[in-house]
């Protein structure tokens, strides 16, 4: 192939790639899911008025997190998604992330989430099909991280 044939390609790729892997910035879009206190709230400002399957969705995270400061937390399933979104219910504010899933993308996410006290960790999936999914794992923080 000669130089130039290469560089036009390459200057075509390095114009489409940006495109392809956009994302959503949904602080801009949302505000409101980033300063409500419950899941709850969160949740509706995120999505709206929702019903959520307890099906397809598993969260894991460790039954005792000794610090509270890095709490290792994963989010995983099978269902063709649009969107993840992890909330916590002992933080003052309850949104911790959310994804945006590319189309054909593979829902195995770990974030380190803080968590001051024990509490639940709450994640839902946004399927393709239009139907919402939830996982939720419960866990202890150790006080003071110590484990007791």
């Amino acid at each position: 192939m000669d130089r130039r044939k290469f560089m036009s390609l390459s200057m075509v790729a390095a114009a489409v790639l940006p495109a392809s892997l956009s994302a959503i910035d949904f602080r801009a879009e949302k505000p409101d899911t980033w300063t409500a206190h419950t899941v709850a709230d969160a949740v509706k400002a995120l999505y709206g008025d929702i019903k959520t399957e307890e099906k397809g969705v598993k969260v894991k995270a460790p039954k005792v997190a000794s610090n509270g400061g890095a709490i290792p937390v994963t989010v995983e399933s099978d269902i063709a998604a649009k969107t993840v979104s992890l909330f916590q219910d002992v933080n003052p504010e309850a949104a911790v992330c959310v994804w945006d899933v590319q189309e054909g993308g593979i829902v195995d996410f770990m974030t380190k989430i803080k968590m001051k006290k024990s509490g639940t960790i709450t994640a839902i999936v946004e399927g393709t099909d239009g139907k919402f999914y939830v996982g939720k794992v419960t866990l202890e923080v150790a006080l003071g991280g110590c484990e007791g």
